[in-house]
């Protein structure tokens, strides 16, 4: 699932959204890092809903605009709730490799040679 694909379903996990609405809900969602453009939103509906992700919930006319909202499927929701639960565990893997790469790593064991002070002949 591309990164837009989840903050637009997730910007509908609560509330059937219109367009304006989805792109500043992924604003706030992502603290501004994905800003998307309206053209990539809208690629991006019509692929979620050709796979049955989103449907459109109504359509509504206002200030001589039509608006359509969209609204999570139960299929949509599952799929949100799998990559959420990918991306913890990736996390989970990420900030356990970096605190094992913090740890002391262990010193080998010094052998004595030959010759150099502390060894035999």
């Amino acid at each position: 699932m591309t990164q837009a694909a989840f903050f637009v379903l997730t910007a509908l996990a609560d509330e059937p959204r219109h367009g304006y609405g989805i792109l500043q809900e992924v604003d706030e969602l992502s603290a501004g890092e994905v800003q998307l453009r309206v053209g990539t939103l809208y690629g991006v509906l019509d692929r979620l809903a050709a796979d049955e992700l989103i449907v459109l919930d109504r359509e509504e006319v206002q200030n001589g605009r039509l608006r359509r909202y969209y609204r999570l499927t139960d299929a949509g929701e599952t799929a949100l709730g799998a990559e959420a639960e990918r991306m913890a565990t990736g996390a989970r893997a990420a900030v356990e490799r970096i605190a094992a790469g913090r740890r002391p790593k262990p010193v080998p064991p010094v052998t004595p040679r030959p010759g150099i002070a502390g060894g035999s002949l």
